[in-house]
Parts: C-alpha cells; structure tokens; sequence
C-alpha cells in the first residue's frame, strides 16, 4: 500500500532526497518542478517505508490507509502524475555540500524574514563557520509564511517549526522592527558584511485600472488576508461585509482563500489562528454568496488543482460552475473529476465561479453597489496561445464587496536596479546586475510563481551564487 502526497504539499522537495527508491517526482532537476502544483508519489515503486513522512515540513504525506474521505483523490493524482512512463535515476541527485575557501567565514546579512529568507538563511548555515544577521520590518517574523497563508491552512502553516528550527541556530541573528533602506542603508550592511541577500517578496498588488476602483468597499485581497492574518500593518482595517454578496475580481489560490474566509462557519475559524478583530467581523457577516470571476475561460483557471479539493471538501459550502463552464475541460482533467456532481444543499453558503468576463467598471455613489463586467470569448493567437476577446457584451453584478485578486507585484528596492514591467530586481542567478555583493531570492528574484517550498531551490541556486563569488575574492 503506497503513500500519497495530499493539498498541503509545499514543493520543498525534502521529501524527494528522503526516499530512496526515487518515486517522489517531479525533482528540483527536472523541468517540469517549478512549474508542478504538487510533488506525486508513484503508487508502484513506493516501498511503504515512510521515509518521507517523517521528511516532509507540513504533514502533507500519509498511507493510503489513513486519508481522509475528502482526501481519496490525491489517491487518483498522485497515480496520474505516472500515466506516462518517466525516465529516471536509481536516485535523486543530491545537492553536493557547499564549501569555501580559507579561512572559511561567511559574513552574510539577509534582508526580509519570511520563506525565501529562510531558506536562504539555511543554505548558507550549511557552512560552519558562517554567520547570518536577518532584518525584519515587522516586530515579528515569518513574512508570508505567517501572514499570507490562511489560518484554515493548518499543515501549511506548520512549516513554520522548520523556520523556527532556523532561527534557533545560534549562528543566526534575527533583528527585528528594523527597515532596511530607513533606518539602515544598503551601503552599511555591505560594510559590516561579506554580501546582503534581499528576500523582500512581492510587497503589493497588481492594481485594477477601471473607473470606481476608489469606492468604499473596494480592496485587495491581499489587503483582506492581511486582516484576517493579523499583520500589524492591517489590523485597523475595516471590511463592510454587510451585504449578501461578494465579488472577487481573479481566481489564482488567494482568491479561493479569501472565498473559503468569508463562507466557512465561524465557529469552525474560531479553532484557528485567525485574528480576533478579523472573526468578531465575520461572526457578524451577512455575505450569502462570493462570486469569483476569471476573465478567460475554466481550463485557464489560475487556481491549481490542491486548493480546489480544499475548497470543495466544505460541508456547509456549495461550490457552483456552470454546466457550460464545465463542458469545457475534456474528461481527463482531474478538475472536472472535482467539480462535476457537486451537491447542492438548501441553506448553504455558495462560491459561485464565473468566467469569460472582465471588469469594466465598479459602480456605486457613496459606496460599491456593482460590478460592470464585460463578456469575452477565447481566441486562438498567432503564436498557439488562447487570448480573450471582448464579444460586445455586458453584464452586471451587485454586490457590497469587491476585492481584487489579479497578482503580486516587487516593490523598487532603494540603490538596486528595477525591472518595472516584471516587478523584479534584474539579476543572474540570484546576482543583482551591476551590483558587486549583493544577491536576492523568492518573489524579488523570479516573479511571484510557485509556492514556499518552492523557495527552497531559488535559495540554494542564489547561495551558491554567492560562495561562488567568495571563492574567487569578488566579495572581498
């Protein structure tokens, strides 16, 4: 009987070096990892050893025997992944040590505190004699492991005993309510240090450019899980959440979170770590219905595969797609699995998915009323890819509540160069260009893509850009 990797993976990859017959795939070397929603574990070659439970940093493994009813269907992914016979090693490829020259002593200040910090933080502790000073903003650490993953999310939110596990290296400094660029420059941490990493994440939304968009009842959905997460910058915040409707403009993860938040019972969030202020709010809340709306069709969903078996596992939740929408997805897609012979229980909130649609405009005097949405058809683009068309048709939704959900975005870091259409640091391999010592990992690097664990490997491919350079004398 096999193990199955379940929704919280992280793609940390701990697991994959934990095996050793090499059935946990894709790995950090293969193409297709980064852009994988999941690692999968094949059902034939694994020997039911268990290595990989013990490995794993947010419990997402288990024996087939033990899953949960709403977790049978990992079952059928994880077999899935391995239709197609895949070509592969006795095992993984191990990641070789790091070493560096003599004396040996790595001085490194690593700005940020959350994922990408971490990893970073534990790549460069695997040299002995090195040291790493972390500057957190926050008088707290763990960035969007702490603040940006749903508090719902309880395996996913475990990672953080391997951060802590982290922090309490000795060799490890954490200093927190320190702004880097504020009250200390770039220029000082490189003179008190070999070389700074920047692990800053993707800070702010992509805006919504439509007329209304600065109506009360207008906001992010970064901003709304911030709220609900406790981050101190938001705890003031207000949501009106008086109305029978919500609409969330995008349909990536953060979407189906805040969905999941505004329709779960109460008193099953009161069992989580979620803010005080944000669960007072919502015991009050009189939203019936979240209406999430993509501006191309269901296959091109933003959402990967994990997050929506959380959501449609909800007991008191009726998840609703069209009979249309869902004709769309041929029947080998496992998200037509999910979503076909949904049930439908009278009393229910509802998560309502709409497509094809994009906002044109947010209505209200004083306050949101609606959403104008324009209809869109898929077209087929010169180069094979599906682009959206307006077809000329409107529609609208009324609703108290809007909340954009179409993106993360860098912020410019001050004395680094900026790549404004990306929202990156330009940089090669974790090198900022044209700045001699100075490197970054996570979001500020690559974009926002992937998941915490797929910080990992950003982490090692950046460090090991850095020792390289301490090795040939370019950061004395």
């Amino acid at each position: 009987m096999p193990h199955v990797i379940t929704q919280s993976c992280c793609s940390d990859a701990s697991c994959v070096y934990a095996c050793p017959v090499n059935c946990i795939h894709p790995t950090p070397d293969e193409p297709d990892f980064h852009p994988a929603e999941m690692l999968y574990i094949d059902p034939v070659e694994c020997v039911d050893c268990g290595a990989c439970v013990t490995a794993c940093p947010v419990d997402a493994i288990k024996h087939d025997g033990s899953l949960e009813p709403t977790e049978k269907v990992f079952l059928e992914l994880n077999a899935d992944f391995y239709k197609e016979p895949r070509p592969r090693p006795l095992l993984a490829p191990v990641v070789p040590p790091l070493q560096v020259r003599a004396p040996g002593t790595v001085s490194v200040a690593i700005v940020g505190s959350g994922p990408a910090a971490m990893y970073a933080a534990d790549e460069v502790l695997t040299i002995p004699a090195a040291r790493v000073r972390m500057y957190e903003r926050l008088p707290q650490a763990g960035g969007l492991a702490r603040f940006g993953v749903a508090p719902d999310h309880r395996r996913t939110r475990s990672v953080s005993r391997q951060f802590n596990a982290i922090c309490a290296d000795p060799r490890l400094e954490l200093v927190t309510g320190v702004e880097v660029g504020t009250d200390v420059t770039h220029q000082q941490l490189l003179t008190d240090h070999d070389a700074v990493i920047y692990a800053v994440g993707a800070a702010t939304d992509r805006p919504l450019d439509v007329p209304g968009v600065a109506l009360p009842g207008v906001s992010s959905a970064t901003r709304f899980v911030a709220w609900y997460n406790g981050h101190p910058d938001h705890t003031d915040r207000t949501f009106d959440l008086s109305s029978r409707r919500a609409v969330i403009v995008g349909n990536g993860n953060v979407a189906l979170d805040v969905a999941r938040i505004l329709t779960t019972d109460p008193d099953r969030l009161a069992a989580t770590d979620i803010a005080p202020h944000a669960l007072k709010a919502l015991r009050q809340s009189t939203i019936e219905e979240v209406v999430v709306v993509g501006r191309r069709g269901l296959a091109q969903s933003a959402f990967t595969v994990p997050e929506l078996v959380g959501l449609t596992s909800m007991p008191d939740v009726d998840v609703v797609v069209s009979p249309q929408d869902l004709a769309s997805l041929p029947d080998t897609d496992p998200r037509a699995r999910i979503l076909r012979d949904l049930p439908r229980r009278p009393g229910n909130r509802r998560i309502v998915f709409e497509y094809l649609q994009s906002p044109t405009a947010i209505l209200g005097e004083s306050a949101v009323t609606a959403v104008e949405f324009a209809r869109n058809e898929l077209v087929a683009a010169a180069d094979g890819t599906v682009k959206v068309k307006p077809t000329g048709d409107v529609r609208t939704i009324t609703a108290g509540l809007v909340l954009t959900s179409i993106g993360y975005r860098g912020r410019p870091i001050t004395g680094l160069p900026f790549d404004d259409e990306r929202g990156t640091v330009p940089n090669d391999r974790g090198r900022v260009d044209g700045i001699v010592a100075t490197y970054v990992t996570g979001w500020i690097k690559r974009g926002p893509t992937g998941f915490i664990g797929t910080n990992k490997s950003c982490a090692q491919e950046t460090v090991r850009s850095l020792v390289t350079d301490y090795n040939s004398g370019l950061l004395a």
